[in-house]
């Protein structure tokens, strides 16, 4: 994505620091004229190279996960557990998976593989929960494989951990594939998709445990409670827990679609769940699904790269990432098709009573879209991060930011987060199999110390057989100015993504002074346009406006 300054505008005064300054400050008020809303704006802060194939892990694929927290940005893939410093972007403590597990206390048994990561800070705790899957490799013993699940001591993930082990089915043996983690103020949730002895997939199972036992001074896992075997028909493909921030919550929401759109027909329905009194496990329930009627969706398309290369897996229509609850409504995002190319939907929900609050599709004329996840804030602001690639571009990491708009989330232009080196292609040509695994999701969190920033992690390839991952904050704001005084001169910055702005300046705040285009060729500063104008001369007042 190129960067083009704006076009330069025609001058129209000079402005003391002074009167700057008092601008500066009108603008973090939140001075606005009555009726209009400052438009959110989305800039790039801390973006660093996580871990690496062969390096870091041996995983295919790597299934990009993490989460930040109030000092820490935790990495947990396929391979390797990751600690960032969140201020630096520097790693301060790391382990395999493998590794990770024993330490927390729960070995797998020899031979056995850590697989599906998941991991989320809990701000009402201020701890750490982690969760995959083990399995056996070799096939011998392809079924009891565990759920693994792990809670922090303290808020800082570089700490102790205290980890448990324990069947997916402990009465038939089924095998669980693609678990997914939640919690809310209450409960933790753990499910995972099953499949028979004979690997025929049979529908999801679901697991809650009081959070109030795994935040205790000795963490227990024994009121967990399973529901045993569900079904596709009764619960949907794929149940995604909400992870819940904002208000506490009374009930566990779960979301599910109701088809893997396979067919390539189009589906309308998602399946709402709720958990009622985790807390309790005596008379815990999970009343029937709430049908939730959206547009129609379906299997995304494999994408094609540069190298002309099809065969890329690009996930279905499954919750693949976290669903978000903020307070009473939940973020969801999965992935779907539009025309030829692989497109993103979006949604929000009411947790209460599943009623479609709005949705909308996320599509680009040249890039197939795939893999999102979403975040949101308690200001309604959304941002959706994904990976893109087209016959021309590599496979790259984007975020596009929403803010509601009239009641209606209105998203900005896609902002670069780390372009892809090369076409990749893992697949095997001695199995007969074309597919190339890229990975199962990407994850997207809210800042717990500044709601106004998200970070993310995504996986872009290194070369034509590595995957790399790649962690971004990124800080979102009203579309305002930054004055400031350089030797005799003033420096006006703006950041790159006020797409469609202007620098207007007028000679006195009276509102018969019309405000004017000033005459400027703005330069690129690291991630944000600089003007340079004299300091000195006639006061005037500058703002960003659109023209």
């Amino acid at each position: 994505m190129s960067r083009n300054a704006p076009a330069v505008q025609p001058f129209a005064g000079h402005a003391s620091l002074s009167a700057s300054i008092l601008l500066l400050g009108l603008v973090m008020a939140g001075f606005l004229p009555p009726g209009l809303q400052a438009e959110v704006v989305t800039t790039i802060g801390r973006n660093f190279p996580a871990s690496r194939y062969g390096v870091d892990s041996t995983g295919l694929p790597g299934d990009g996960n993490g989460a930040v927290g109030p000092a820490h940005f935790v990495e947990l893939i396929n391979g390797r557990f990751s600690v960032y410093d969140k201020a630096t972007g520097g790693r301060v403590a790391s382990a395999t998976d493998l590794e990770f597990w024993k330490n927390a206390g729960a070995p797998l048994a020899a031979g056995w593989i850590p697989a599906d990561p998941r991991v989320v800070y809990d701000a009402v705790s201020h701890r750490w929960f982690a969760s995959m899957i083990d399995f056996d490799p070799s096939g011998v013993d392809p079924g009891h494989n565990h759920f693994l699940l792990a809670v922090s001591a303290t808020p800082d993930p570089a700490g102790s951990w205290t980890g448990f082990k324990f069947p997916v089915d402990p009465t038939r043996g089924f095998f669980g594939d693609f678990p997914t983690l939640g919690i809310d103020a209450k409960g933790v949730y753990l499910s995972a998709d099953m499949f028979d002895l004979t690997g025929r997939s049979v529908g999801p199972t679901l697991v809650t445990l009081p959070k109030k036992d795994l935040v205790a001074a000795s963490p227990t896992i024994a009121n967990r409670k399973s529901f045993g075997q569900l079904t596709y028909a009764a619960r949907g493909y794929i149940l995604q827990p909400a992870v819940a921030t904002g208000s506490p919550t009374t009930t566990g929401s779960l979301l599910a679609t109701a088809d893997l759109g396979y067919d390539f027909a189009d589906h309308t329905t998602l399946f709402l769940s709720t958990v009622v009194g985790v807390d309790t496990p005596a008379t815990e329930t999970l009343p029937a699904k709430t049908v939730i009627t959206v547009p129609a969706y379906t299997s995304p398309i494999n994408p094609i790269q540069p190298s002309g290369y099809d065969g890329l897996d690009d996930g279905d229509a499954r919750f693949s990432a976290c669903v978000r609850r903020v307070g009473d409504i939940l973020y969801a995002v999965h992935g779907t098709e539009v025309g030829d190319r692989a497109a993103i939907r979006w949604y929000r929900i009411n947790a209460l009573n599943g009623a479609l609050l709005e949705s909308g599709t996320l599509s680009d004329p040249e890039l197939d879209l795939f893999y999102p996840s979403i975040a949101a804030n308690e200001a309604g602001v959304v941002v959706i991060a994904y990976n893109g690639c087209s016959p021309t571009t590599y496979i790259s990491a984007y975020a596009v930011t929403g803010q509601p708009v009239g009641g209606t989330l209105q998203f900005g232009p896609p902002l670069l987060l780390v372009a892809g080196l090369d076409s990749y292609d893992t697949s095997d040509p001695s199995s007969g199999d074309p597919t190339s695994r890229w990975g199962d999701y990407s994850a997207t969190t809210v800042d717990p110390e500044d709601p106004n920033r998200f970070w993310t992690i995504q996986t872009y390839p290194v070369d034509a057989f590595t995957w790399a991952t790649q962690v971004t904050e990124l800080i979102t704001g009203p579309a305002s100015l930054r004055i400031s005084q350089e030797g005799a001169q003033l420096a006006v910055r703006w950041p790159f993504t006020a797409v469609g702005y202007e620098l207007q300046v007028r000679e006195s705040l009276d509102s018969a002074a019309p405000w004017k285009p000033a005459t400027v060729t703005p330069e690129a500063d690291g991630p944000e346009w600089k003007a340079t104008l004299p300091a000195l001369g006639d006061v005037g007042y500058y703002r960003l406006a659109k023209p």
